[in-house]
């Protein structure tokens, strides 16, 4: 099943992702339950990731590398984590987290220059309706 989620930031554009429950169906189901939740924003390299998420499951099909645009959730740090491109541990031409992630879906809006804007804020994330 797909899910349409909005991730709101004060003072910037929205992000949009699409999750799909295919690949981490258990991540998926704890995230929706959560919605919505908020929580602090982070970016490493051209990932955005959050502080401390209400989501808590453990590695599920988890991997690394992953691709481009991908939203995962990282087990060990209870963390949502949007890939927009390389973070400072990947080889060139990889998008490598700090470690096996869950990919639960894919960001759809905006492209990566909301990188630029997010970092130490506060986002919610909720069911697009």
């Amino acid at each position: 099943m797909k899910y349409s989620v909005e991730v709101k930031i004060p003072n910037s554009s929205n992000i949009l992702l699409e999750l799909d429950d295919s690949n981490s169906p258990k991540t998926v189901n704890d995230f929706i339950k959560k919605l919505p939740f908020t929580v602090d924003l982070n970016v490493w390299g051209d990932e955005i990731y959050t502080l401390k998420s209400p989501v808590s499951q453990p590695e599920e099909n988890a991997k690394s590398p992953v691709e481009l645009n991908d939203v995962a959730y990282w087990p060990t740090g209870k963390a949502i984590c949007l890939f927009y491109g390389p973070t400072p541990i990947g080889k060139p031409g990889e998008i490598t987290p700090a470690s096996p992630v869950n990919v639960i879906g894919k960001i759809v809006s905006p492209d990566k220059t909301i990188l630029n804007d997010v970092d130490g804020k506060r986002a919610t994330f909720c069911l697009k309706s």
